[in-house]
Order: structure tokens, then sequence, then C-alpha cells
């Protein structure tokens, strides 16, 4: 017995009918015969799955948000940008609805700017999550391990002694408090004694001078009063100054009295880390 093929508009019609009451697009196609997905597709253009077949995942509420910035008339760029998701995906989800109307070059550039401040804050999370991973792995730091950042931290920005000028004494100087913080620990690690320390506070003259002392003082966690003179920096009226503003405390100045046996002690480790750095080609 013969049988004539359906039309397009027929299959099309059955297609709809089948979608409309619940069935899948795998129902469907077993249900027609139709196992050419391009054709499928064309058979359901604009009819949107039932929600049973949407398989919860993580993409959930991003199909939710794509579909409604699409109803707010953004085009496929634009909830690219806000999202974060493949234009394929985008196009996947909101297939079914109306193409938005051309955009003036006011809103176009309204939504740039706001796909441009999207693509910023996610910059801005993923710098936020590396410097959190990275800080994760020193929570916890062995006495070995301090004892090394220390001392490179001394040879860093610590005083040396110079050919020109040989001094065997640790004194190190710094404006930022976490240096100063680090540096302390250490001195408490090599078994310093808080008496042996002297604090003074380096300082622009223009600059608050009692707020920095204060401000220090409480960091280390000692008297304002028993700080040495504060060394003041003169002003120079040719000079345009970056260092203004209610977060600038200067520096401070942390010596260790009686001092030699641990410099040369340090100028020892340091040497003790190069060595060991060294590795065979």
């Amino acid at each position: 017995m013969h049988h004539t093929r359906p039309d397009f508009e027929s299959l099309r019609d059955q297609a709809v009918t089948l979608r409309r009451a619940g069935l899948s697009r795998r129902q469907i196609r077993d249900r027609l015969h139709v196992h050419n997905n391009d054709i499928l597709n064309r058979l359901l253009e604009g009819e949107p799955p039932p929600d049973w077949t949407r398989r919860p995942n993580a993409k959930d509420d991003l199909r939710a948000r794509a579909r409604e910035l699409r109803g707010q008339g953004m085009t496929y760029d634009a909830i690219q940008v806000e999202l974060g998701v493949s234009k394929s995906s985008i196009s996947l989800w909101v297939r079914d609805m109306p193409r938005p109307p051309r955009r003036t070059s006011e809103q176009a550039s309204a939504i740039a700017k706001r796909g441009w401040e999207a693509t910023m804050r996610r910059r801005e999370e993923e710098r936020q999550r590396t410097k959190r991973a990275a800080a994760d792995e020193m929570a916890s730091l062995s006495d070995r391990e301090l004892l090394v950042a220390g001392v490179s931290l001394y040879w860093s920005e610590g005083t040396k002694s110079k050919p020109h000028n040989p001094q065997e004494r640790v004194t190190f100087t710094n404006s930022d408090p976490d240096m100063i913080r680090l540096f302390l620990a250490w001195l408490a690690l090599v078994d310093v004694a808080p008496e042996r320390l002297q604090f003074r506070v380096h300082i622009h003259e223009k600059a608050d001078v009692g707020g920095a002392e204060r401000y220090w003082a409480d960091l280390v966690g000692v008297d304002v009063t028993t700080l040495a003179k504060t060394t003041l920096k003169k002003h120079n009226p040719k000079t345009v100054r970056k260092n203004v503003g209610e977060g600038y405390h200067g520096c401070l100045v942390v010596r260790v009295l009686q001092s030699a046996d641990l410099y040369r002690r340090i100028e020892g480790w340091w040497y003790g880390i190069v060595l060991g750095a060294k590795r065979p080609a």
C-alpha cells in the first residue's frame, strides 16, 4: 500500500501540537519519525520546551537571566558581556523570543557601559579569588619559613654595612605597617627582647606629625612617650608631594640596640639562602 509523505506544514502542525501537549524533542522525533535535527528545529521554531524537560543545573539562573535581559531588548552581544556565557548558549535559551528593535546610539552606549562595568566586576572578583587562594597557601608559617622570610625582608629593606660606612647595626625602616609587623614577629623568633627595640617616626614636616606618632605607637604596642625624637623631612616647594592625605603616616624606624652579633647572623643567613637557592642546570 502506498503512503504519501506528509508536507512540511502538516508536520509542523503535528509537531507544535505535540510540543504544546508537553512532549520532549526526543518524543516528538520518534512520534513523527523526523531524525534530522535541522528539520526538527524548523518544525519546533518558536515553541519553548515544556518545563519538565529542563533538567535542573547550574545554568538555570543564567538561562532565566538571559531571557529577562532579552525581554528588555538586549542584543546577544550585550547579554554575553553581562553574563559571561557563549552566544550559542544565549541563542539556545532565547531563540523563541522576538528580536529586539534597533537601538539608538544613546541606548547602545548605555548598554555598552553596563557591559563594561559588569566585565570589570568579574575581573575584580577573579583578582580577589586569586589573592585569597594565594593567601590561604601561606596561612601557616613554620619557624624556618618565617626565619627565611625575615632575613630576606631585612636584606631587601634594612640598613646594611657598606665599605665606605662599615657599621654592623640592625635598623629597619618602612612605611608599610604589614612589613613592620612581619619584621617584629621575626625579631621575636630570633629572641630579640622588646626592651632592646627603639622606635622612631620619620615623616614630612607638613604632615600630621602627632597623629603619625600615635598611629605607629599603637601599631607596635608601646606608649607614644617612649618613641625616640621624630625625624622631620624638610619641605621642598619645588617637589609635588604624593604622600598626602589621612593614609600617610610617614615611616617607622625600628632599631635593635646592641645588634652587631645579630647583624652578622643576618648576613650569614642571607649568604646561606643564596647558596641554598642554587640549583643544578
